[in-house]
């Protein structure tokens, strides 16, 4: 799961995260977690987009009509946000709508901008996503897989980047994700309950150890952090000069096609991954291991489903990559 969130965030290309697991195993709080690794970002001050002075590509509306006139943009550093979307979200709130109260008072037809704007260049997080309502989620993997979010209602059309990382996660106990749903998730990570009593031991007294003194407990591992903070952003900076061999492609989509996972998302984000777990670990060329290590969350949600199939998906995306790979 760790591992998942960190490539998603080396390469936001890589399509998001659903993560599934019993209750009580730390899958929101790892997601929440993740927003104190992330680097600073350079947005425009006052703008609800987000946006980037520097590329017209993740620039709202109105910061683009000013850059265009050539006018000159106050600029400040602030933290990726994370946007949690809570269940009960309607998708006026979700896309954004008419901006009522100017509506009213100047009589002018304005937007009203909503999560999706909110989470631009951030991190869109939902908690349960295999209870949010089908069409929300539709407009959500619309959104991450095009990068831009389109609103027509009440007479206003705009388009707006809305570039985010998805995060969902769930328990399986209360139903699945409809397969299309999941193909549109990059990746795929299964939590299980730590069945090791001496660990189960150490996390309860380091909860207890937080609960005592939160900010003692954060300053013990300041170092830690710092250096992986470190590490992903060296390897943002180096993911374009990751090379994977020819070879390694036609591996990678002979398991995809032997495991007759269906379209080429499977292919290209093993490719994306791989690469980015190269860049993690500091190399410019993918291996065979980095291959290995990620394809099972690639693909473990794109096969077919047998109802009478015993074995988890996972395992068979394994012995597959064995076969091909050796």
């Amino acid at each position: 799961m760790k591992l998942c969130l960190l490539l998603n965030v080396i390469d936001p290309k890589i399509g998001g995260v659903m993560i599934m697991g019993d209750r009580g195993t730390g899958k929101s709080t790892t997601v929440r977690s993740l927003v104190d690794l992330l680097p600073d970002i350079r947005v425009v001050v006052g703008d609800p987009f987000n946006s980037d002075p520097d590329d017209p590509e993740v620039m709202g509306p109105e910061v683009r009509e000013r850059v265009l006139q050539g006018d000159n943009l106050p600029v400040v550093a602030a933290k990726i946000t994370m946007v949690d979307l809570p269940l009960g979200a309607t998708e006026d709130r979700v896309c954004g709508t008419i901006d009522i109260e100017k509506a009213l008072t100047d009589g002018v037809k304005a937007f009203e901008p909503g999560l999706l704007a909110k989470a631009n260049r951030g991190i869109l997080y939902v908690d349960e996503v295999n209870l949010l309502d089908d069409h929300l989620v539709d407009v959500l993997l619309d959104s991450a897989a095009s990068g831009w979010n389109t609103v027509e209602r009440e007479g206003i059309s705009i388009s707006h980047p809305a570039r985010f990382i998805l995060i969902g996660s769930g328990n399986p106990e209360e139903g699945e994700l409809r397969p299309q749903l999941l193909d549109r998730f990059g990746m795929h990570a299964q939590v299980g309950t730590v069945r090791d009593a001496e660990l189960r031991v150490k996390i309860v007294e380091e909860r207890a150890r937080f609960d005592r003194d939160p900010k003692a407990f954060r300053g013990s591992y300041v170092e830690d952090q710092e250096k992986l903070q470190e590490q992903i952003s060296s390897a943002r900076s180096n993911l374009g000069a990751v090379q994977i061999d020819h070879d390694l492609r036609v591996k990678i989509s002979k398991v995809c096609s032997e495991l007759n996972v269906d379209g080429l998302r499977g292919d290209i984000v093993t490719n994306r991954a791989a690469k980015a777990l190269a860049a993690l670990k500091g190399r410019d060329t993918v291996t065979v291991e980095d291959i290995g290590t990620v394809i099972p969350n690639c693909l473990r949600h794109r096969l077919r489903k047998d109802p009478l199939e015993s074995i988890d998906s996972g395992l068979l995306v394994v012995e597959k990559f064995y076969e091909v790979f050796t």
